[in-house]
């Protein structure tokens, strides 16, 4: 059975190259909404942390219909950090719609997924997006495309892939890059034309890999994934299998099913191959599982996710300040929270911490945990952070660490500077080019994982903002061995109370302040960051003592410097090990973890003699 009615695509690109607004238009113009309807920008983006970023952080599906066929679209993530998403999802399609930015061209992030998506041999359309931009190099870029398909080992076919030129602001598409069009129906076309139908045998037992997991308060777990053969019911009688775990058998019933219809889910009563259906009724069900007919529980193959590279502790916050900011603080509702998240997000691990009140939370990259913190923090949990430590691994007896592929493209001015730290972090240059004009530079490097923990910052301040930044996974390596990480250190507040005019100003010439008059702060709370390495406790809450003889306007003198206001990632980014992020849904503070300064001073010394 072919299904010339149906063709499942997904989109993929590097960060910001405009998936989610091409899908707009698609959206659009593939009738989804009213003629008058008004409509948001990057409608698939529906997290707040998406639209705030301007990233795609979850895959999402939709469907558009076309002439007499419906396409399913799934818009994937472009961050290397939530890659695990992109990995699973390519299994739902019979192609995919590359995107490349008529300015950037390829970058690093489009190399992992258009890899992916060739290893699985699907058809490929190459989207030149963005032509329509000023610093467009159309010709070019079809040219760095072409090479990185070389050099990825497509074959005959996929070298021969059809090459589309859009704007996908603007809603528009060709087949000659010096035109722009008028609408998207040369990519409705192609895709119609290019991308093989969804093939199965309706009469064969059914088989059902599960993709992508969705949850919802009234019906629990929603499993989606494509059928690849056989038909499934409402009400019929399932068996749930592992590819990777062929002990495990279960058996369900399908309560409800359902199909993507542009930006919703509409019921239906069966579903046939190739179809991208979510059901319900089965509540033990995981990403990578089988559902089959009872009668022949046959398990389909699944690419088994990277494993993550990172972890964090995340434990019950115990600051004087504990318990006043956030809704939900004990160990058992922080504790549900994270393992609820393992339902959705295949590249996430989540174990008990050393003591009952702390977790260990590992995935893919800084971002990857960040934006799990961050929604934790929206949604009025309080927690205490460890800084990020990478997941070492023992290979043939031998210790080895995550490596990352670093891709800078700077300023030419710069290249020295950013050469210059990435040399003292252990990174080892890998390759450098120039623009025609000398302008611009680009580098490669590869670099241990725990050497790039706070050089992001560092790298915008070098490069005044300009630079380009990306990394990706590059496997494991011996470890490099030990590395200063932050040549800095942190001004510590001395004791509890309400910080000072006068007591700032006393404080902000030994450093970057990081808070600023009348902020309450304890004994132990990071207050600012000291040029030099060594922590210096200070106390900001100092007063002036009052004299006999005041001079009018004494304390307007005192002018203090703007606090530097932490964001999450620049926290994450800034701890030592032994400090902590508090995060409360209001406020973001950074603590020692031995807040008594007596203590604290105790434990530095005997780890120093430890180490001597």
């Amino acid at each position: 059975m072919i299904r010339n009615d149906l063709r499942n695509i997904a989109i993929i690109a590097h960060v910001d190259h405009g998936k989610t607004t091409l899908v707009d238009e698609m959206l659009k113009q593939g009738g989804i909404y009213r003629e008058n309807q008004s409509t948001t920008e990057r409608v698939m983006d529906s997290n707040d942390l998406e639209r705030e970023r301007g990233i795609t952080i979850l895959a999402k599906n939709t469907a558009v219909h076309y002439k007499d066929a419906k396409i399913n679209i799934i818009d994937t993530p472009g961050h290397a950090d939530f890659g695990g998403e992109v990995e699973r999802i390519l299994k739902m399609v019979n192609g995919v719609l590359l995107l490349v930015d008529a300015a950037e061209g390829p970058m690093p992030q489009t190399r992992f997924v258009l890899q992916r998506a060739l290893e699985l041999n699907h058809r490929v359309i190459v989207v030149v997006n963005k032509i329509d931009k000023p610093d467009a190099r159309i010709h070019e870029v079809v040219d760095e495309v072409l090479e990185l398909l070389l050099d990825l080992e497509a074959t005959e076919e996929q070298l021969d892939s059809p090459m589309l030129f859009c704007s996908g602001r603007a809603g528009t598409a060709s087949f000659s890059p010096d035109e722009q069009g008028t609408d998207l129906v040369p990519l409705f076309d192609t895709i119609l034309e290019y991308i093989q139908p969804p093939e199965g045998d309706e009469e064969d037992k059914l088989q059902l890999l599960v993709s992508s997991i969705d949850y919802n308060e009234y019906v629990g777990r929603i499993g989606v994934g494509r059928i690849e053969r056989g038909v499934i019911s409402v009400g019929d009688e399932v068996a749930i299998c592992n590819y990777h775990n062929p002990e495990s058998h279960s058996k369900t019933r399908v309560v409800s099913l359902q199909q993507f219809d542009g930006l919703g889910r509409v019921s239906v009563e069966k579903a046939y191959p190739g179809d991208i259906v979510c059901f319900s009724g089965a509540e033990e069900l995981t990403i990578g599982d089988t559902i089959c007919s009872p009668e022949d529980p046959t398990p389909l193959p699944f690419v088994k996710i990277s494993e993550p590279t990172l972890e964090m502790t995340i434990s019950v916050n115990d600051s004087p300040f504990a318990g006043k900011e956030g809704k939900f603080v004990t160990s058992r509702q922080i504790r549900k929270r994270l393992y609820d998240e393992l339902l959705k997000d295949v590249s996430l691990r989540v174990t008990d911490g050393e003591t009952t009140d702390s977790f260990k939370v590992s995935g893919r990259g800084e971002m990857h945990l960040s934006i799990l913190i961050e929604n934790m923090r929206r949604e009025g949990f309080e927690v205490a952070v460890s800084a990020p430590r990478v997941i070492y691994k023992y290979i043939d007896g031998v210790k080895c660490e995550p490596m990352e592929r670093v891709y800078i493209d700077v300023g030419s001015e710069f290249s020295g500077t950013v050469m210059e730290k990435l040399g003292a972090r252990r990174g080892e240059f890998v390759d450098m080019s120039v623009n025609a004009n000398g302008t611009r530079t680009k580098l490669e490097y590869v670099i241990p994982a725990r050497c790039l923990f706070g050089y992001r910052s560092k790298f915008m301040t070098d490069t005044r903002g300009e630079g380009i930044l990306n990394t990706i996974f590059d496997g494991y390596q011996p470890y490099k061995g030990e590395i200063t990480a932050r040549f800095t250190g942190s001004l510590v507040a001395s004791e509890n109370g309400v910080t000072t005019s006068y007591g700032l100003y006393n404080t902000q010439d030994r450093g970057q302040l990081f808070i600023g008059v009348q902020t309450p702060v304890y004994e132990g709370m990071v207050i600012g960051e000291n040029p030099k390495i060594g922590d210096i406790t200070i106390n900001p809450c100092k007063e002036k003592h009052l004299t006999a003889v005041r001079s009018k306007g004494a304390d307007e003198k005192l002018i203090l410097t703007p606090p530097k206001i932490m964001s999450l990632e620049e926290a994450i980014e800034f701890i030592n090990a032994d400090e902590l992020i508090e995060v409360t849904p209001s406020t973001i503070r950074i603590r020692k973890s031995i807040l008594n300064t007596a203590n604290r001073l105790k434990a530095q010394a005997k780890l120093k003699s430890a180490g001597n």
